[in-house]
């Protein structure tokens, strides 16, 4: 049997160890510093979801059609926002093949929406027929919790585990079998039993990976030709508290800070060795930021309302209508 923590204490104690965040003795971050904030005013709002309590979570956007899927870690709900639309449709309804929760979320370039389910695994849809098309589970005993996903140009699939500290990996021969175990393909060194890994970008080349220790601050780089694990260099502040990350083709790396309402810009070396603070945003209107996604020059953001009646104690109150907001100029 598997041991896991259940969705609403596992998010728990990744908001707490967000709130409680140590620095890492390997960090190389510079104190904070007004460069590049960004106005309030550019944060509104880019659509709805229906739905009471919704949590959200994670959010992918379709390159192909521009359509935007958004996962609830309250239920597993799965909606879809069409291009031009105020409001998100359900995509693929709560309890959907067995998903209770849904965290991160990734559309390939075939149009494969995938979805981690941190009680299990990842699951793999086709958007067109809203179809399962794999899914793949952590084996073990050991407690776990599947984060968040990237996919690199050769079509494998990279996930974190923040309790294990470990990425496991899908490869495209793995996909076309339909299931199997996740196989765990780097461990980091994290501190023993932290919350710690968070969320993951890929070099647009698939030469590296980044991945983000949100408890620590700091961010992990795995060369996918060595093997050699090391840590970015951080220039103008550190990343505690991430959760979220975009990276786009031109080396720019945007990050949700959720406990703290920020997000931050960062330009990243070609070898992605070192990373620069470039802007920062903090504002109580992004309600928890959790992930993000960047195309086009708009930035979305979700707002998940943890701390509203959600996974976050104590709660602040009641929440409001959960929306996905739009970013100008981040």
């Amino acid at each position: 049997m598997r041991t896991h923590l259940t969705p609403l204490l596992a998010a728990a104690a990744l908001a707490a160890a967000a709130l409680t965040a140590t620095t890492a003795p390997a960090a190389q971050a510079a104190a904070p510093s007004p460069l590049g904030t960004v106005a309030d005013g550019r944060i509104s709002t880019a659509f709805t979801l229906p739905g009471a309590k919704v949590y959200p979570e994670g959010i992918a956007q379709d390159g192909r059609t521009g359509d935007v899927y958004v996962g609830s870690y309250a239920d597993g709900t799965i909606y879809r926002a069409r291009p031009g639309r105020s409001t998100a449709e359900v995509f693929l309804p709560a309890g959907t093949d067995g998903r209770d929760t849904a965290n991160g979320l990734r559309v390939d370039p075939r149009g494969r929406l995938w979805v981690t389910d941190s009680t299990t695994g990842v699951a793999v849809y086709d958007t067109r027929t809203r179809t399962r098309l794999a899914h793949f589970e952590v084996a073990g005993t050991d407690p776990f919790f599947v984060n968040d996903l990237t996919i690199t140009p050769d079509g494998t699939a990279y996930l974190t585990d923040s309790l294990r500290g470990t990425i496991y990996r899908v490869t495209p021969a793995q996909l076309a079998q339909g299931s199997g175990p996740l196989e765990p393909a780097y461990t980091l060194p994290v501190t023993p039993g932290a919350i710690a890994l968070n969320g993951i970008v890929s070099d647009p080349a698939g030469r590296w990976l980044l991945a983000v220790d949100m408890t620590a601050g700091v961010l992990h780089r795995v060369d996918l030709r060595t093997g050699a694990l090391s840590l970015v260099t951080l220039h103008g502040g550190d990343l505690k508290h991430a959760d979220g990350l975009a990276l786009s083709p031109d080396g720019t790396l945007r990050v949700a800070h959720n406990t703290t309402n920020t997000l931050t810009r960062w330009h990243l070396s070609p070898d992605g060795t070192e990373a620069r603070r470039t802007r920062t945003l903090t504002s109580p209107s992004l309600q928890i930021p959790t992930t993000l996604t960047h195309r086009a020059g708009r930035t979305l953001v979700v707002r998940s309302q943890f701390d509203k009646g959600g996974p976050m104690t104590p709660s602040t109150g009641t929440p409001t209508t959960f929306t996905i907001a739009t970013v100008q100029g981040l």
